[in-house]
């Protein structure tokens, strides 16, 4: 049975995302209304191990509802990853008098979480906090909307010049192992086609996509391409098509980081609100190694390991709805 929490650590961990700091504004404000101490780890699990460990309070996160990235910092550990690593993290903790924590990330996040919750007991609770919408156990993560907002706002931009010049243009977005942001961009954006990581389409038919285009008489053509896609890298998959279509005037635009940056939207400042107040609550409830979500409206909770290793489902009816519209 675990201890009742009095003291709660919160860190930012892997990469930022839209809507971070209103979970931390969450996390600290909801620990300060139920008379819990709160402490703020800068760098993530590195700031742990450094012991970049300070107090907050409810002022201490005034005015970051609205910022994009994250005040506590984030960074990526390799000490965290030994044990010795993360006993210098453990000690760190217990001086400061911590005995729960918040983490706010995505799969290396949580993993860390996991394997430190069961080598020295400390409860964790995780928060979704990642562009990629790629994790089990919630609809939706923080910063994927405000995300694909920034990706659909880039297209639509790079659609004037493409209509002007009748150009083709291949349009690079994240999306290493998940191609949620792609084909939500896509059917937002009205692209020709969008390449997935889910799938294994050959060449072959991306060809066939813009040959329908041409004889449609299409004058812009659009193609977002997830950066993990199974077909190539998308200089190479522009090459290809130049070959194939040596008359059409190509484009490659790489979003790249872009897409991570800027103030998270109503939708992800709200999710981050819910999810902080949840996580909080789930360690005063005596809940560890779970991760906080919201499916079918509906806050829930899903133990790490499962969150980490079963994959979120891309929704293909998505997928089907593109390839009708882009017509």
């Amino acid at each position: 049975m675990t201890q009742p929490i009095k003291s709660i650590g919160v860190l930012t961990s892997g990469g930022d995302a839209p809507g971070m700091n209103a979970a931390i504004r969450a996390v600290v404000r909801s620990a300060a209304f139920y008379d819990k101490k709160v402490f703020g780890i800068y760098e993530g699990y590195e700031g742990l191990i450094q012991n970049q460990i300070h107090e907050l309070n409810a002022r201490s996160v005034k005015t970051i509802l609205n910022r994009g990235g994250t005040i506590l910092k984030s960074s990526r550990s390799e000490e965290f990853r030994t044990k010795e690593g993360r006993k210098k993290a453990y000690d760190n903790l217990k001086s400061h008098g911590i005995d729960g924590l918040v983490l706010i990330g995505g799969n290396g996040t949580f993993t860390g979480g996991h394997i430190f919750w069961e080598e020295f007991g400390i409860p964790v609770i995780g928060v979704p906090g990642t562009i990629d919408n790629d994790l089990f156990g919630t609809d939706y993560t923080i910063g994927f909307d405000s995300a694909t907002n920034t990706v659909v706002e880039c297209i639509d931009k790079l659609r004037d010049t493409a209509e002007s010049h009748n150009r083709l243009f291949f349009i690079e977005v994240m999306g290493r192992d998940s191609g949620f942001i792609a084909l939500r961009s896509a059917v937002a954006s009205g692209a020709l086609d969008v390449i997935l990581p889910e799938e294994s389409a050959p060449m072959e038919d991306l060809i066939s996509e813009l040959k329908k285009g041409v004889e449609n008489q299409k004058t812009n053509k659009l193609v977002v391409v997830a950066e993990g896609n199974k077909l190539g890298d998308t200089f190479w998959i522009a090459e290809q098509i130049r070959k194939e279509f040596p008359k059409m005037e190509s484009k490659v635009t790489i979003l790249g980081h872009l897409q991570r940056g800027g103030s998270p939207n109503c939708h992800d400042r709200i999710l981050a609100s819910q999810l902080g107040v949840a996580a909080v609550e789930a360690l005063l409830n005596g809940k560890t190694d779970m991760m906080v979500g919201v499916e079918n409206n509906v806050v829930s909770l899903t133990f790490l390991q499962k969150a980490i290793s079963n994959k979120a489902v891309l929704n293909t009816e998505l997928l089907r709805i593109s390839k009708i519209l882009s017509i």
